[in-house]
């Protein structure tokens, strides 16, 4: 399969890359939470026991660049996802954690005009990350992710996901069916302590939903499932009050403590 292809691609290149520095190379996110769906990302997670070089840095972007997403000449290839800490960047954890390394193909313009850097290295989502990891707990290389980092205090998870609110609000026009289901992931979260995939988060949560509000949430699951353009048609003033609602939910659910499941 093309996404095992490039999977055993990634973590050769980061063994390639850092031989002495890796501890854990870990699979996480849709191809562990749900499925892959046609526009779902491949995304890995690496713990090193040293902060990369900015000559490694680079070397990564070049050799990730051709092999992901809109770079492969054939087009078949999916985006890639990549993290890397340093363990002695989240433990003994610290709020905010740093983020030593990110590779999307989002990045991509800023590459090009050679930011080789353009990540936020604080970064509260790192929390957030970290704890999918951890419950992913698909090991390609090294130890099971619990032994290399985390926990993750449950505050810190609550803390990064209702600070996410805003960022996500400047996304929603033009981006809905992603923050629409992101939100939702993140309703789900705070109520049971698991993460799903987005399908699955919009499975447990319609039932709970007014009956005006599950249209919304219908249409993003089944295009998030089909990988359709996005047309919203006369959904789409119904948005907003779908994105208040749940927010209303999500500021609801946010328990100091973490939920029983």
């Amino acid at each position: 399969m093309i996404e095992t292809d490039q999977v055993e691609r990634v973590v050769s290149l980061v063994r390639e890359a850092l031989p002495d520095a890796v501890i854990g190379i870990y699979l996480h996110g849709s191809s562990v939470f749900g499925g892959l769906k046609p526009t779902s990302d491949l995304d890995l997670f690496v713990v090193t026991n040293r902060r990369t070089t900015n000559a490694e840095r680079r070397e990564f972007i070049e050799r990730l660049l051709p092999i992901s997403g809109p770079g492969d000449p054939s087009g078949q290839s999916r985006s890639i996802g990549l993290e890397i800490v340093s363990r002695g960047d989240v433990r003994p954890w610290k709020y905010p954690p740093l983020l030593d390394f990110q590779f999307g193909d989002w990045y991509r313009p800023d590459f090009a005009k050679g930011n080789f850097a353009p990540w936020n290295p604080s970064n509260p989502d790192l929390a957030i990350l970290i704890e999918m990891v951890i419950q992913a707990d698909r090991a390609l290389f090294g130890p099971p992710a619990a032994e290399v980092i985390g926990p993750v205090p449950w505050a810190d998870i609550r803390r990064a996901m209702l600070d996410s609110i805003s960022d996500l609000l400047s996304y929603l026009d033009g981006d809905e069916r992603n923050v629409v289901l992101t939100f939702v992931r993140i309703w789900t979260t705070l109520v049971t302590g698991v993460f799903r995939s987005k399908d699955g988060a919009a499975d447990w949560a319609l039932p709970l939903l007014p009956p005006e509000h599950r249209p919304v949430l219908e249409y993003a699951r089944a295009n998030y499932i089909s990988g359709a353009p996005e047309q919203w048609g006369q959904l789409l003033p119904r948005v907003r009050p779908f994105v208040d609602h749940v927010i209303g939910e999500i500021e609801k659910s946010a328990a100091p403590e973490p939920p029983a499941g």
